[in-house]
């Protein structure tokens, strides 16, 4: 059997609020401005996912269209995804590994 997932739940699909102490490694500083930018865009990912969850549902007639290639390219034929939120989960495990 294929191994469990692990994922990461948010309480209403909102992100709590951050300090910037908590998630910076030692090695790495985060800026206000890459706050910022990182805010910014996951909201606006937010945004479209709602506006294509309410599309698929047939709730509105516009808004952001899915794009699927036609005729896909034989030279990714065996290409395979990464799994962002695996990765992620690895990269949390790992640190955590690391500092014990």
């Amino acid at each position: 059997s294929p191994p469990q997932k692990l994922v990461f739940n948010r309480v209403n699909g909102k992100r709590p609020p951050l300090l910037l102490q908590q998630y910076s490694a030692p090695e790495e500083c985060y800026t206000l401005a890459h706050e910022e930018n990182v805010r910014f865009v996951y909201e606006a990912w937010q945004q479209v996912e709602q506006q294509l969850d309410g599309s698929r549902s047939g709730e509105s007639a516009c808004g952001p269209v899915q794009y699927v290639e036609k005729t896909p390219n034989p030279g990714l034929k065996n290409f395979v995804p990464i799994d962002l939120e695996e990765w992620w989960a690895q990269q949390f495990l790992a640190k955590i590994e690391n500092c014990t």
